[in-house]
């Protein structure tokens, strides 16, 4: 058991130390960035849109939430990280996928990206979602 655990902290996992939920100031730069760049389409409390699993008539899918209720906690932060930058792309989406989620490469730059994953990950503090965060990041590194 970690000493930060055994001091009562929640110790949300993170898979890349950029990532890390407990970096305050990590967190309070996702904090200012998420507002600006991010809840206008994914929610101000990370609630995503409505109805987030129906694809709307363009076909597409609206944004998912970001808090527990959704499924962004489902994947590694390296995968986090591509979307964000990249947008819904191969090896992520298939080729020509059709979304309304943007690529961030060249309007944050990485750190930001960062800090923004930081910040929602900080909002993952349910001990269901902790455990199964930890198995995953666990079971990625022994498969590396």
């Amino acid at each position: 058991m970690s000493l930060v655990a055994a001091c009562g902290e929640s110790p949300a996992p993170s898979d890349d130390p950029r990532a890390d939920p407990r970096d305050a100031a990590r967190v309070a730069l996702g904090a200012r960035v998420y507002p600006q760049h991010c809840a206008a389409c994914h929610g101000a409390k990370l609630e995503g849109q409505p109805d987030w699993r129906k694809r709307l008539a363009n076909g597409r899918l609206p944004a998912p939430p970001h808090d527990e209720s959704g499924h962004t906690w489902h994947h590694p932060d390296q995968v986090l990280f591509a979307l964000t930058r990249n947008g819904l792309v191969p090896p992520y989406a298939p080729r020509n996928y059709a979304s309304d989620m943007p690529a961030f490469a060249g309007r944050l730059a990485d750190d930001e990206i960062w800090a923004v994953l930081a910040y929602l990950k900080s909002h993952w503090t349910s001990a269901d979602v902790l455990a199964a965060r930890a198995e995953m990041t666990r079971n990625a590194k022994e498969n590396r």
